[in-house]
């Protein structure tokens, strides 16, 4: 095993939120996570990839108009 198993209140620091939005993560099963006993864990790499699913880039401009996305 690799991988760093973080609490919830660890992922909410790494995030910049409060303990109650990692836990919505896993209430909704938006993020991978293990349970040892009583504790919820959540993969480093769980957490990567939920930034990477979840990140947006920019719109860019060509000209004056901004060029429609079909």
């Amino acid at each position: 095993m690799k991988d760093r198993y973080l609490t919830v209140d660890q992922v909410a620091e790494l995030l910049g939120t409060t303990a109650r939005f990692p836990r919505r993560l896993i209430a909704e099963r938006r993020i991978t996570f293990v349970k040892v006993g009583r504790h919820v864990r959540i993969p480093e790499s769980a957490v990567e990839a939920f930034i990477v699913a979840n990140t947006l880039e920019p719109i860019t401009r060509r000209g004056s108009r901004l060029k429609a996305v079909a």
